[in-house]
């Protein structure tokens, strides 16, 4: 029984991994490039709309699900220790966790803020931007990578199993 539920919990944190993987590599691979060829004046608000966006969009359920999945799969893991297939979904959650959800809590999230009130004061918001788009793409680097790193161990779980 516990077999078929974490083989279903992993299914889904494949597929919502692999989701945020493919939103975040958007974002570094084009998006911010196309924002920084407008200009900051017009870059700022534009992400910051996004920024407004996002938080009634369907990311907010797929970012948090995903979380919560890794979390649960975690927990899984370490109660229901078999070596190597719970090492790999330690290894996979862990970096799930740490290199996308606590990322984005710890800088993607306050770089956000910041730009959101830089917006208002057009004497900063070329400085502000500047910073923003360079610390903020970073970061989102990162994101994309231990999101992809996490959804390439989950399907290779889903494979061996």
């Amino acid at each position: 029984m516990l077999d078929s539920i974490l083989y279903s919990v992993v299914m889904f944190a494949a597929t919502s991994t692999a989701m945020m993987t493919g939103i975040y590599f958007a974002f570094s691979g084009f998006i911010m490039r196309a924002l920084e060829q407008v200009g900051a004046e017009n870059a700022a608000p534009t992400m910051n709309a996004i920024n407004q966006v996002i938080l009634r969009s369907w990311f907010m359920p797929l970012f948090f699900g995903s979380t919560l999945t890794t979390v649960l799969i975690l927990i899984i893991s370490m109660i229901n220790w078999q070596q190597s297939i719970s090492t790999l979904l330690i290894f996979a959650s862990t970096t799930y966790l740490l290199g996308m959800f606590l990322c984005t809590v710890f800088f993607n999230v306050p770089l956000n803020k910041r730009l959101l009130v830089a917006e208002s004061s057009n004497n900063t918001i070329n400085q502000t931007w500047l910073h923003y788009v360079k610390h903020w793409t970073r970061w989102n680097h990162l994101r994309t990578l231990t999101s992809l790193i996490a959804s390439i161990c989950y399907m290779y779980f889903l494979h061996i199993v």
